[in-house]
């Protein structure tokens, strides 16, 4: 038997290498000690902090020829100790990260089906959520058209929560319906662009009257730009939504944003920045209109501070978000960094009883540590010193301290390669 498995290894092995196709196998294993006393919300009274260590582990396959690209990723994410010891099964934390392929009409057009991460730019609207241990996947269809410096992607999505012989009401909680999205990106010698459509659509159910069942569809249209000269840079995200909402409201609602970095060194560089992104009067619509922007599938951990009190998982629909910002790189030498950052953080629109917009101010600091080649350690510490505003917004009034710790390491070692 195992003679059996070495020959088909052994031919397989001979087969990519005699057809110039490409393997690589490779695997993570990413555990991470998080200690919570006010993540996400204020923390109240009469309560213990939270303290657990999560993990990823991943193996990752990506097979390459002229005319086709094929890529699995496989997952495990648990929490230390979510099931006994001797326990004859897991809890239900394995899954498809990813599993697509990708096939190669010519040199520029390709089209890319099955469960993939969609990421463009900063990952604003669209992005893998790669903090997460989980992190965001779609099961979904991309057109691509890729030459020189210029970028067209069309995608598509239609989710069900199983097949059937009638009706195509989805049933599958915290996911949309269906999504058709345009993305063109254009690079010059020191400008980028890029344009998105996204036309999104959320499964609505009526309880009582399952004829009222339909889609609700809401549109996303704006740019990412980037400029760059020397040793000064500068970012830009403008979005616009309108449609319908999922409660059937008027969506007008927009997000601005606006970064400015500069280069001090081969050691330090800086960042100043701000973000709009609109809401609503009192922390819902009203009179059927929603003005409150989503974010929909950006890696949002990584705007508006790292403790995540806004727009992951929480503050949708709310009264909208100011975040005015600065930041700091430091490279140390080739292994270590340290990211800072202050966070000043308002309301865009009115609280209820005409409470101070001003929510508070967060602190964060990260430091990076590549041990060697395949590994690397990151640790943080975050603190969030809420104001009035954030009080009401979280309706918590306990005035505790609130604050969040890390450290994370991640192995990801390259298992096997045809690659020269």
């Amino acid at each position: 038997m195992k003679l059996v498995k070495l020959s088909t290894l052994i031919f397989f092995t001979l087969l990519i290498t005699t057809t110039n196709a490409q393997l690589k196998i490779d695997a993570e294993v990413r555990p991470r000690f998080e200690y919570r006393h006010g993540f996400k919300t204020l923390f109240p009274d009469d309560a213990d902090p939270a303290a657990f260590v999560s993990q990823r582990t991943r193996l990752n396959a990506g097979y390459k020829t002229e005319k086709l690209n094929f890529y699995v990723s496989l997952q495990d994410v648990r929490v230390w100790g979510d099931v006994p010891q001797l326990n004859t099964a897991d809890k239900n934390g394995f899954s498809v990260q990813q599993a697509w392929g990708e096939i190669l009409f010519n040199p520029n057009i390709s089209l890319k089906l099955g469960r993939q991460e969609i990421s463009y730019d900063d990952q604003r609207i669209f992005g893998n959520v790669g903090w997460a241990q989980q992190a965001r996947s779609h099961d979904a269809a991309l057109i691509r058209y890729n030459k020189d410096s210029f970028k067209f992607d069309l995608g598509f999505a239609f989710n069900q929560g199983e097949e059937s012989l009638t009706e195509t009401t989805l049933t599958t909680p915290n996911t949309y319906k269906s999504i058709q999205y345009a993305w063109l990106h254009k690079d010059w010698e020191n400008f980028s662009g890029s344009f998105l459509f996204l036309n999104n659509g959320l499964q609505y159910t009526d309880d009582t009257n399952s004829d009222n069942n339909e889609t609700r569809y809401s549109q996303t249209v704006g740019t990412h730009l980037k400029y760059k000269t020397g040793k000064l840079g500068f970012t830009s995200n403008l979005y616009y939504q309108f449609g319908n909402d999922l409660g059937d409201n008027d969506l007008s609602a927009y997000l601005l944003g606006l970064e400015a970095d500069y280069k001090l060194s081969e050691q330090w560089k800086i960042l100043l920045g701000g973000e709009l992104q609109s809401g609503n009067d009192n922390g819902a619509p009203a009179n059927g209109d929603n003005e409150a922007f989503t974010p929909f599938y950006g890696t949002n951990h990584k705007f508006n501070g790292l403790m995540d009190y806004f727009y992951v998982g929480n503050h949708i629909g709310n009264v909208g978000l100011i975040d005015l910002y600065l930041k700091a790189n430091v490279k140390f030498n080739q292994k270590s960094t340290l990211n800072v950052a202050a966070h000043n953080f308002m309301a865009a629109a009115d609280l209820p009883g005409d409470e101070s917009k001003q929510l508070g101010t967060e602190i964060d600091l990260v430091y990076s540590y590549n041990l060697q080649k395949n590994v690397n350690i990151k640790a943080g510490y975050s603190h969030l010193f809420a104001s009035d505003g954030m009080e009401v917004l979280k309706n918590n009034f306990d005035g505790n301290t609130n604050n969040w710790g890390w450290i994370m390491v991640t192995i990801k070692p390259t298992l096997f390669t045809t690659n020269k």
